[in-house]
Order: C-alpha cells, then sequence, then structure tokens
C-alpha cells in the first residue's frame, strides 16, 4: 500500500509520506545528535547560572558600598544582634527580658521638672509669679 500512496501523491515530499503512516527513515546517528543537544543545552544552562551569579555579586558589592556609605546594616546582622542582646539581658533572670531604657530617661527627671517649672513661670503675670515664688 506504501508503494501505491507514494505513486498516487507523485511529486510529495518523504515529509508527506511520513504524515501519512509511511516508513520513518531511521537516522544512525539521531543518538549521537541528541546526547549533543542535550550536552549543549547543559552548557548554555550552566552559562546562564554563572553569568547571573556573576551580576548578583556585582549588585552585592554595589549594595555593600550603599550599606557602608550610610551606616546600614544587613537584616541579619541586626537581627543578630539584637538576639545577643537579649540573650546577655537574660542571663541568669526567670522572668522575659526587660525593656530597653531609651537613653536620656530615668535620671535627669528631677532637672527636668525643674525646667519646665521655670518655663511655666516665665510666662505668668507678675503677679501669679509672686505667689509661686513663696
Amino acid at each position: 500500500m506504501d508503494f501505491v500512496m507514494k505513486q498516487a501523491l507523485g511529486g510529495a515530499t518523504k515529509d508527506m509520506g511520513k504524515m501519512l503512516g509511511g516508513d520513518e527513515e531511521k537516522d544512525p546517528d539521531a543518538a549521537k545528535k541528541e546526547e549533543e543537544r542535550q550536552e549543549a543545552l547543559r552548557q548554555q544552562e550552566e552559562e546562564r547560572k554563572a553569568k547571573y551569579a556573576k551580576m548578583e555579586a556585582e549588585r552585592e558589592v554595589m549594595r555593600q558600598g550603599i550599606r557602608d556609605k550610610y551606616g546600614i546594616k544587613k537584616k541579619e546582622e541586626r537581627e543578630a544582634e539584637a538576639q545577643a542582646a537579649m540573650e546577655v539581658a537574660a542571663e541568669g533572670s526567670l522572668t522575659r527580658p526587660k525593656k530597653a531604657i531609651p537613653a536620656g530617661c530615668g535620671d535627669q527627671e528631677e532637672e527636668e521638672e525643674e525646667s519646665i517649672i521655670d518655663t511655666v513661670m516665665k510666662y505668668l503675670p507678675g503677679p501669679l509669679q509672686d505667689m509661686f515664688k513663696k
């Protein structure tokens, strides 16, 4: 039947015969070509990964330069420092760690109260100032 189809098609190409169910011609080097193709794909993938790794390294150098310029720390570094501070503060304690007291709080309360009173006294009329001074 293949012979009849090929005769009916006349000048049709070999591909047309294959589409109609004809015998496919076996390429003796097909396995070798497929292996070469797979190797080329692997090589391209490795080159692509190397390219992106190089680009990311350049970006990281740029980011680090910015961090150094503005004194910014990486998120991991900040978390590590905070964790270390919590561990140091919690050593020997059975309760939860105490909250850090902001700088300038606590010790200077008396001085601040005096300065607030002085500030208020400046804005009071003269007779009221005299009453408070006594």
